[in-house]
């Protein structure tokens, strides 16, 4: 890739390797997303927009024991 004119009118560019926002930080609003209703909203309107939806649900078969949640697409849940 060629290099990009230097000077002061292109001015400081970031190569953004490292991010500006903790890690337990990050990670705490997902964990809140992921455990909130919005997320299923999200879901649910992908899935009425006709987008391939994945479902995570407890897994029926309980003699699999190393799998205790499949993800499944929604057609199949939420037909």
């Amino acid at each position: 890739m060629a290099k990009k004119k230097g000077g002061k009118s292109s001015g400081y560019c970031s190569a953004g390797i490292n991010s500006n926002v903790s890690k337990k930080m990050r990670n705490a609003l997902r964990a809140d997303y992921l455990s909130s209703g919005d997320r299923l909203i999200n879901q649910y309107k992908a899935f009425k927009k006709g987008k391939n939806v994945m479902v995570t649900i407890a897994n029926p078969d309980r003699e699999q024991t190393n799998k205790r949640f499949i993800r499944v697409t929604a057609s199949t849940v939420w037909k």
